[in-house]
């Protein structure tokens, strides 16, 4: 499929996602049971892939444990490249990755290095050091063309935020860190209890 590099900018150009039978998407973007104000993938909703097609939510797979393994889907062949030509327009646009062609990456999330504003102020520095700082990730997985982003260059991970590949990266071990995030206005709701 062909993807914006930047939606706001056309004159970024675009570049080549592969796009299979299989994707991954978002865990946080399917809710079985959805709250009112969640707009993503949920059983028979229909939602924008970004990019490519309409899907609508078929089907739930649960391993013996109960837990959600696959969703099966029907995609709407009319509405190649995102957008429909009888006007419907999902309220949700999921990012997704083909499984058949996903890299696999670690990714470093950064926050404030203290707790609080004035560290050190009740006289001991390492008391305010935040210990979640940094969050490691292993097994996530990118597009491949990320495998090509030379260090120092930043690229943006879909609703996630800005990242830029670490010198410890390797085309067999990719490693990016977070620069800058984005607001998600879902987890705002969410943190503020007003999921419905």
């Amino acid at each position: 499929m062909d993807v914006a590099n930047n939606p706001e900018d056309q004159s970024a150009g675009t570049r080549k996602v592969p796009f299979s039978r299989e994707l991954w998407i978002e865990r946080a973007d399917f809710m079985e049971e959805p709250p009112a104000k969640f707009f993503r993938l949920a059983p028979g909703r229909e939602v924008r892939l970004r990019s490519a097609y309409f899907v609508t939510c078929r089907e739930v797979v649960k391993n013996a444990a109960g837990e959600i393994v696959e969703l099966r889907c029907t995609y709407d062949p009319a509405t190649r490249g995102g957008d429909s030509p009888d006007g419907r327009r999902p309220k949700a646009t999921l990012h997704w990755i083909s499984a058949a062609h996903a890299m696999r990456a670690e990714v470093r999330l950064y926050d404030h290095l203290f707790t609080r504003p004035d560290p050190g102020a009740d006289g001991d520095l390492f008391a305010d050091l935040n210990p979640d700082s940094e969050t490691v990730l292993q097994g996530c997985f990118v597009e491949p063309t990320l495998a090509e982003v030379p260090v120092g260059e930043t690229v943006q991970f879909e609703r996630l935020g800005y990242f830029s590949p670490d010198p410890d990266s390797t085309p067999g071990h990719l490693v990016f860190n977070r620069t800058l995030t984005l607001k998600d206005t879902w987890a705002k709701l969410q943190a503020q209890g007003k999921q419905g």
